[in-house]
């Protein structure tokens, strides 16, 4: 039995120990004995407390020490960390896996609070899908740079075409064997040996929903396709339309498209323009989903007898598009001081019937609205301007070429070029050599375009009002792989829709300044 002096000496030597402790640790003594015990024996039972847990916490079986030695997990896993783990998944408890039994490929967020009812004591890891990255979608081909040609590139591109072809003398001889009339400009095209576009099994046109964009009718993607990839039996020389006519193979009854006297297709043709009118095709989707439906169906597409194989705009020939006057290419001949008198007098609006005295013509008033709104977008000057007296040309455009805008002075007698009508709807124009220009600066748009428009079209006014134009424009923009690729891709491609949005900006600001009103238009 312990005497009573052994105990006091036995409690003294452990306050005294428990105050070096604590002197040691702390860097200061407590202020009494009592105090050092208590916190002495606080730090003993925090001791037995954090030993008892790492023996309970042990491993105790090869597949937890595996897990705990898992590779990519480190030593201390956080909340919130991803990790990769690769191996098969066997076990899987809801939306919880085992470390060890994580399926290949998974993103992972460690979890060190599992739900109660899975195993105790096993680091379960929360699986989260991998987020599927944008498809990154770009033009592979390159093109060349853009030359500056003369006045005479229309009459070259159709020479340059016509020599390519000549120069296959066994395909002249099969010619002459068939009995075809050797026509002036008329030449036979194999399509198998000179047009290696098409691929049997894959359209130049991309669909990969169920369905195309809603701004093309079935008509216009039937019109698409043809001219995308149809084979071609002929090409001939069309000098008052700026293009050749190509005559395509019937796909349905393996026949010939055969071609009248008069020009008229009797069958579905194409209009072959120059690869510097690659604007025609941007015209005819900006049209499309702008609401007008007043452009032709227009394609791209590579031809290895046009300069190098660069890609050309096809346009769907329409023979019922034939012009009255030469000259200005139009199905009826205006005068400028004529078109600003028309636009007065809201010819046919709201099925008014125009009086004879008024001197309106078989064109409804809202259509000079749509064509104006169409070619203030793009620029085309050449139909209410074609003698550039609204901006700023260059040394490039044709009214400098053929010295047009030295004539400005009186503006009242240029006659409006490219006003076409069809013979069975004079009533809707249609809009043609859509030359439109994507270099031109903000300061030097040709504003005359907009002269006399008192209504613009409430569907189109919208759509540039949604800023949804851009969305738009990719999306139609993609069914085209020939026009895609060769702009270039995405990047080159929101370059020019850049310019039509700031131009658009404009357009908006000039209708509210003006106080332009915005109406359907649905004639």
């Amino acid at each position: 039995m312990i005497s009573a002096r052994a105990r006091r000496s036995r409690r003294t030597s452990l306050t005294s120990l428990c105050s070096r402790f604590l002197w040691v640790w702390g860097g200061r003594r407590p202020k009494s004995k009592r105090n050092a015990l208590l916190l002495f024996c606080a730090c003993v039972l925090y001791g037995i407390f954090i030993a008892s847990k790492a023996v309970h916490l042990w491993p105790q079986k090869e597949d937890q020490k595996d897990a705990s030695d898992h590779k990519g997990f480190g030593d201390a896993p956080t909340k919130g960390s991803k990790v990769a783990a690769a191996g098969p998944a066997h076990v899987q408890h809801g939306n919880f896996y085992l470390v060890s039994e994580v399926p290949e490929g998974a993103v992972l967020l460690l979890s060190t609070s599992p739900p109660a009812t899975l195993k105790p004591n096993v680091v379960y890891i929360t699986l989260r899908s991998k987020r599927s990255k944008p498809a990154n979608i770009r033009g592979t081909v390159k093109p060349k740079k853009r030359k500056k040609y003369a006045a005479q590139v229309q009459h070259e591109h159709s020479q340059g075409i016509l020599q390519g072809l000549h120069k296959n003398e066994d395909q002249q001889r099969l010619a002459e064997r068939e009995g075809d009339a050797t026509r002036a400009g008329e030449v036979i095209l194999v399509a198998e040996s000179r047009d290696k576009s098409t691929n049997p099994h894959q359209s130049n046109i991309r669909i990969y929903s169920d369905s195309a964009p809603p701004w093309f009718s079935a008509k216009d993607i039937r019109a698409m396709k043809l001219l995308a990839d149809s084979k071609i039996h002929k090409v001939k020389k069309m000098p008052s339309h700026h293009g050749d006519l190509i005559l395509f193979e019937n796909p349905s009854k393996k026949q010939l498209f055969s071609l009248a006297p008069n020009h008229a297709c009797q069958g579905i043709c194409g209009l072959l323009k120059r690869p510097l009118d690659m604007s025609e095709v941007f015209a005819f989707h900006l049209d499309r989903i702008l609401g007008l439906n007043r452009t032709l169906p227009s394609v791209s597409r590579k031809f290895e007898f046009v300069q190098d194989g660069l890609p050309c705009p096809v346009i769907l020939w329409d023979s019922s598009l034939a012009p009255a006057d030469n000259t200005t290419q139009s199905s009826i001949k205006l005068k400028w001081s004529t078109y600003q008198q028309i636009l007065k007098q809201n010819c046919w609006l709201n099925g008014k019937i125009p009086k004879a005295e008024s001197g309106c013509t078989e064109i409804h008033h809202h259509e000079w609205s749509k064509m104006a709104l169409f070619d203030f977008l793009l620029q085309v000057y050449n139909r209410l301007d074609n003698r550039c007296c609204g901006f700023r040309p260059r040394k490039e455009d044709s009214c400098v070429q053929h010295g047009l805008n030295l004539k400005c002075n009186d503006q009242g007698n240029v006659d409006l070029t490219h006003i076409m009508q069809r013979r069975h709807d004079p009533r809707h124009l249609v809009f043609v050599n859509n030359k439109g220009f994507f270099d031109r600066s903000e300061d030097n748009l040709d504003f005359k375009l907009l002269n006399g428009i008192r209504e613009f079209p409430e569907s189109a006014v919208s759509i540039l009002r949604s800023h949804r134009l851009r969305e738009k424009l990719l999306q139609s923009f993609f069914l085209d792989s020939v026009f895609w690729e060769s702009q270039r891709g995405r990047q080159g491609i929101e370059k020019l829709i850049d310019v039509i949005e700031r131009r658009a900006k404009i357009l908006l600001t000039y209708i509210n300044a003006h106080g332009i009103k915005v109406i359907p238009m649905n004639d």
